[in-house]
């Protein structure tokens, strides 16, 4: 559990960019992997892989590859790549729904599946993924973000469990609104108190990559509290 290999996807992001500087500081090896096409800062003592289609089998692979060749193979997965769109049925496209699924669910598992055979010679893998609050019971607008998340909550429970017996564990972090400078610009009348900070989140995340969750798998965790 010293200095292990973590990979982040939607590393660019502003949680990615937070779990990757949480792990960081606890001298572990982190890969950040982005679908854009440059990192907006510097991922000291790791490496960052832009331009990535999450969605694109071949593409993962590559990537994979290089990073268990520079990292010595993958410990630790945190699926944050992902999406949001507020649409009504009526209103809006079925290429919503397409682009959610792809972008949330197809994405957590074209890595993870990439990843299994790395993180099964892991001592203690790690797959976790981010989930949402919002997809536990979905209001209007939300149809294609809440089922695509859903499909994510769905893939934890089932990978869980057709890891159970390995040293892999796969658990998911549902948040609610997170205090993002993105959600922020779009909600700009809204109460942020009560939105969770992604520090906080960063620390659950920790957490479930410890050797004190080795127990803890199939897991849909609320994250919910602010302040």
């Amino acid at each position: 559990m010293d200095s292990r290999s973590i990979v982040v996807t939607g590393g660019f992001g502003a949680l990615g960019r937070e779990v990757a500087r949480a792990f960081s500081a606890q001298g572990h090896k982190v890969s950040r992997v982005d679908f854009a096409k440059a990192a907006p800062d510097n991922n000291a003592g790791g490496w960052d892989y832009p331009g990535v289609d999450l969605s694109d089998s071949a593409a993962v692979e590559s990537v994979l590859a290089e990073i268990c060749t520079k990292a010595g193979g993958v410990d630790v997965l945190v699926n944050i790549a992902g999406g949001f769109a507020w649409e009504t049925l009526d209103d809006g496209s079925l290429d919503t729904w397409h682009r959610m699924f792809t972008m949330n669910v197809v994405t957590a598992a074209t890595i993870s599946k990439a990843s299994l055979a790395a993180l099964r010679n892991s001592a203690a893998g790690r797959i976790i993924n981010i989930g949402a609050g919002g997809a536990v019971h979905a209001g209007a607008g939300l149809g294609a973000y809440a089922a695509s998340k859903s499909g994510v909550h769905r893939l934890t429970e089932a990978l869980a469990a057709e890891l159970a017996g390995t040293t892999v564990t796969v658990n998911a972090i549902l948040p609610s609104i997170i205090d993002t400078p993105t959600n922020r610009a779009d909600m700009p009348d809204a109460d942020t108190s009560k939105w969770v900070k992604p520090e906080a989140i960063a620390d659950v995340i920790l957490f479930l990559a410890s050797a004190a969750a080795r127990s803890i798998t199939g897991a849909l965790i609320p994250v919910s509290r602010g302040g």
